[in-house]
């Protein structure tokens, strides 16, 4: 019987997978970069001049916040799609 892999197994769809997977990154990136931005922007017109530190905080704050999200529901995404949440119900 000639079975090709399901999932991530098949070499075709698991490129289509993280190729889906390194684009959210990437909009994910940028949704990061705009919002630590936009925090560091509206600090500034707050508070005055910022500290290189506090920009640096912001950065990694918010900036590092918005990537893990972005990662971690792309991991989710990329679990669902590719069929690996139907693999772990099937029983051999």
């Amino acid at each position: 019987m000639n079975h090709r892999p399901a999932g991530l197994g098949d070499p075709d769809q698991a490129n289509h997978a993280w190729t889906r997977f390194r684009n959210l990154l990437a909009w994910m990136t940028m949704a990061g970069m705009l919002c630590a931005a936009a925090v560091i922007a509206v600090m500034a017109h707050i508070q005055g001049p910022l500290h290189l530190v506090t920009m640096f905080a912001v950065i990694g704050g918010v900036g590092g916040s918005v990537m893990l999200a972005g990662a971690l529901m792309g991991l989710a995404f990329l679990s669902s799609g590719s069929g690996h949440d139907e693999d772990v119900e099937r029983i051999d």
